[in-house]
């Protein structure tokens, strides 16, 4: 499994991937994941984000994306995850998160912040492993494709705090990373 920044030659395998998932997973993807132009959009570089797919031969076995938010919140990083179903429970979340921490780190970024929906436990225990905790609850905010109201958590991981700690600690040798 390697994981590589997106880029256009990854634009149909990406389609390919967002395609076959559940019904259910997209209920609780904001964007547009299957709309051809979106995807070129993004393994063309527009929008800012820094987006990542982790590739098992030329097949997408999940993404991941960091989006800079921009104004008075512009140290701020949204990340979006997703995996597939086929590979949930295999470390490759756990894989992809971290990427996307230390892309935050090297980007400058101070804080990521990610929305969980309530009911997703393994998310939720995937990114409070990594030092991310709850920020709020917003109770009702989604709507899944039947018509059911889910409360979703924001998760938040302020990177001054954790990783000044670690570089303390000589984690920055580790990952190959500045992370002062």
């Amino acid at each position: 499994m390697e994981v590589v920044e997106l880029g256009p030659a990854h634009t149909d395998a990406l389609l390919g991937f967002f395609g076959s998932l559940p019904e259910g997973d997209l209920t609780f993807i904001e964007e547009q994941v299957t709309d051809p132009a979106v995807v070129r959009a993004w393994a063309s570089g527009s929008g800012g984000a820094r987006r990542f797919v982790a590739l098992d031969g030329e097949e997408v076995a999940g993404y991941v994306a960091v989006r800079p938010l921009t104004g008075w919140s512009s140290h701020v990083g949204e990340v979006r995850l997703v995996v597939s179903p086929t590979r949930r429970g295999s470390g490759l979340g756990r894989t992809l998160a971290r990427h996307a921490l230390v892309t935050a780190v090297g980007d400058g970024l101070a804080k990521l912040v990610v929305e969980v929906v309530a009911e997703q436990g393994s998310a939720l225990a995937l990114f409070t492993g990594l030092g991310f905790t709850g920020e709020a609850l917003l109770r009702d905010q989604v709507r899944d494709r039947e018509g059911n109201l889910r409360d979703l958590m924001v998760l938040a991981h302020h990177v001054d705090d954790t990783w000044s700690g670690m570089a303390t600690v000589g984690l920055e040798d580790a990952l190959g990373q500045d992370v002062s």
